[in-house]
């Protein structure tokens, strides 16, 4: 068994044990950093899958499922946050009067 192919499974039983605290999680930030990571992990899976099949053009999957990833933890993160993903914070905390 080749280095990339433990790699692979290292990276699946990773994955199975944020799958865990993504469930399980007590608080929604645990919750929301375990699918944050799981998203990592998964970029760092299509990397070697595709290093191991020699397709190259995994990476450019992989880096698109990266911006993916990152674009909507920050968008869930702000919904949490501001119960809203529109105009941006409510005037309370922005620090703008409503007329």
């Amino acid at each position: 068994m080749s280095m990339f192919a433990t790699a692979c499974i290292a990276i699946l039983a990773a994955m199975l044990l944020l799958l865990i605290r993504s469930f399980a999680g007590p608080s929604l930030y645990d919750r929301v950093l375990s699918v944050n990571a799981f998203g990592t992990l998964t970029v760092l899976l299509i990397g070697v899958i595709g290093f191991l099949t020699g397709r190259p053009d995994f990476l450019d999957i992989a880096l698109l499922y990266a911006l993916i990833n990152f674009i909507g933890t920050i968008a869930v993160l702000k919904f949490f946050r501001y119960r809203s993903l529109g105009n941006g914070a409510p005037a309370a905390v922005s620090g703008q009067e409503e007329a």
